[in-house]
């Protein structure tokens, strides 16, 4: 009975010391990763832009087509924090109902009649406005390339029924 009872409490002293051992716990760190912004090293560019709408022009459908792209050819345009931009060109096409196209112009900043230095502007965008008769009438504008700025000066952009375009400052803001 001695050896049974030293049997015992040698078990009972086993499993006392088993179960009291501290058990190692892993030293993880789970934590994100910080993502690095990329900063961009060159100029940056406005968004490109496809636009295309069918109208009834002297008595027949007319698509008219304006599409907006960076180029960069052009001189850099600036923003008021001195961020360079690479300027944007404006092709505007109007087509006639069986294809055939009857007007089309690549248009750039030079083309814009301003007294203002445009090295800080950008040409951002035309929209076709309505039509005055025999006339097709877009406005367009050129100004900052900053998306946050409220900075442009605007155009009116005339093709008549001959093909003759007329651009001037959009003065009375119509």
């Amino acid at each position: 009975m001695k050896s049974l009872t030293k049997l015992f409490v040698f078990t009972v002293l086993a499993i006392t010391i088993v179960s009291c051992k501290e058990e190692k716990k892993p030293t993880y760190i789970i934590t994100k990763k910080p993502v690095e912004k990329k900063v961009p090293t060159g100029p940056s560019k406005m968004d490109n832009s496809n636009w295309e709408r069918t109208v009834e022009w002297l008595g027949s459908p007319y698509t008219l087509s304006i599409v907006r792209q960076s180029d960069e050819q052009l001189p850099l345009a600036k923003d008021e924090q001195g961020k360079s931009y690479y300027d944007n060109k404006i092709t505007l096409k109007i087509t006639r109902a069986d294809g055939t196209v009857f007007y089309s112009q690549t248009f750039t900043k030079k083309d814009f009649p301003t007294n203002t230095p445009t090295d800080c502007f950008a040409l951002l965008g035309m929209a076709f406005d309505r039509i005055d008769g025999n006339v097709l009438r877009f406005g367009s504008s050129i100004g900052s390339p900053d998306t946050m700025s409220d900075e442009y000066i605007p155009f009116v952009v005339e093709v008549n029924k001959n093909g003759k375009t007329k651009i001037y400052l959009d003065t009375l803001g119509e």
